[in-house]
């Protein structure tokens, strides 16, 4: 006989790609991981998994297993979440996707008053400045800055976000500051390389306009983008709640070359064909309300 423990294990599995990336979702130890996995096999009478010392693989009759098992798998979930929220109730894991940079200057502090009002939640958070698949990797939902390109994700807004032209006061004062967009093309630039193009991009009167400069640094992360800024590197396109209290202390300065930055917004996403769960909604909204429209960290630019 089947057991659902079973099938949910197999599917986080599938998902994780390892024994001992699942047994650490699952909160179990990889023994326990690694003998329900051995029950399943021999109750369906197949092998679903091929097992070597550096990877696991689907086999012919796991990838067909896989499709439906995923289906029973999020079916009990939300079975499980509809009746805690009949009980009022919010409870069972959650996991979601975040930026670093976001996610230690205002993610984690909206959700902690959330987390202890709802203890029975089990969030597990995931910092990561890269795209990550939410639906293979394994994520309830992703939260991220920017525009969400992935058609196969459906987004929430949680706020808006204004972005600021800003460079440190020592470089604008060796190399000039820039009051065009025409300016901009010979000033070295700060990128966020995770967007995949060296540009800075502004609202024109015909649309979008896209300006190159000069690469001084790419990187991967907003922390090490604003230092880089302050320690006068180059000019860089930063989040208002990255760039805010650096340019209210006067370590950055906000340049003005006669356009706005495209706007953006922080999104929360969850794989098209999920119903999403009862928690997850009240993250989102708690969050819309943490944030405020518009969000907290744009009014405290100026104050």
């Amino acid at each position: 006989m089947l057991k659902i423990d079973g099938i949910v294990t197999f599917v986080t599995v599938a998902e994780a790609g390892s024994i001992s990336e699942a047994a650490r979702r699952l909160r179990l130890s990889k023994s326990v991981v690694s003998e329900r996995l051995s029950e399943m096999e021999k109750a369906l009478g197949a092998t679903l998994l091929h097992r070597t010392t550096r990877k696991l693989t689907l086999t012919e009759d796991g990838a067909a297993f896989l499709q439906r098992a995923t289906r029973i798998a999020q079916e009990v979930r939300e079975a499980a979440a509809d009746l805690a929220e009949r009980r009022g109730t919010l409870m069972g894991p959650l996991r979601i996707a975040a930026p670093v940079t976001f996610g230690r200057m205002h993610l984690g502090p909206a959700l902690y008053p959330f987390l202890a009002e709802h203890p029975e939640i089990e969030l597990t958070l995931d910092l990561d400045d890269r795209r990550v698949d939410a639906a293979s990797d394994g994520y309830d939902a992703i939260i991220r800055h920017g525009l969400i390109a992935d058609s196969r994700l459906v987004a929430w807004k949680l706020a808006r976000s204004r972005r600021l032209l800003v460079a440190s006061p020592d470089y604008l004062g060796r190399h000039g500051t820039p009051a065009s967009l025409a300016d901009l093309e010979d000033h070295r630039g700060i990128f966020y390389t995770n967007r995949g193009v060296a540009d800075w991009r502004f609202q024109g009167p015909d649309g979008a306009v896209a300006i190159r400069g000069k690469l001084a640094l790419g990187v991967n992360n907003g922390d090490v983008l604003h230092d880089a800024a302050i320690a006068g590197l180059g000019i860089a396109l930063l989040p208002a709640f990255i760039a805010g209290p650096s340019v209210r202390e006067g370590r950055l300065v906000e340049i003005d070359v006669g356009y706005r930055p495209e706007p953006e917004f922080i999104f929360l996403a969850h794989p098209e064909g999920r119903n999403p769960s009862a928690k997850l909604r009240a993250i989102a909204d708690h969050l819309k309300k943490a944030f405020g429209d518009p969000p907290y960290w744009e009014l405290e630019q100026f104050q």
